[in-house]
């Protein structure tokens, strides 16, 4: 992890992080109107799950993910991926509910400012996985320069 990812991964970490752990013991109300949003959005995926079940695995996944920010070991392009994915999810939610947005279909209706807000998530995920992979490739450029010098007949 870059001393520059560190604001990035700690805010957004412990915000989903304390997200997860709110729900873990989420009532029976609060489960089916998690589940029946992602169920109307992602029917194929969640339409037929126990809505106990899924606020448990939103619950379990969200604390995997805040974690995985945490963790200094965990690569920037994981990360980044897994939280571009997340917050991918959620816009897709948004967008995908005629009561989140105007008329026009982007832009935020009151109800749906919540959810729009976490277009954040994909812009950082973004960059963490951008910053992934430019640091792979720089590293990977050094390694080839390196091995091409050993085994060049004019470095000896």
């Amino acid at each position: 992890m870059s001393l520059t990812q560190i604001p990035l991964r700690v805010t957004t970490g412990a915000f989903i992080l304390n997200a997860g752990i709110g729900k873990l013991g989420a009532d029976e109300g609060t489960a089916q109107f998690l589940h029946g949003a992602a169920a109307s959005t992602y029917p194929s995926l969640f339409k037929d799950m126990e809505p106990t079940k899924f606020a448990r695995m939103l619950a379990l996944s969200e604390i995997g993910l805040g974690a995985a920010l945490l963790a200094p070991m965990v690569p920037a392009t994981v990360a980044g991926a897994a939280l571009t994915g997340f917050g991918g999810s959620l816009i897709g939610m948004y967008l995908k509910t005629p009561s989140m947005t105007l008329d026009d279909g982007v832009r935020p209706s009151q109800e749906g400012t919540a959810v729009a807000k976490d277009v954040w998530l994909v812009g950082a995920g973004l960059t963490l996985l951008s910053q992934g992979i430019a640091a792979a490739a720089k590293s990977g450029a050094k390694s080839s320069r390196r091995a091409l010098r050993k085994a060049s007949p004019l470095s000896s």
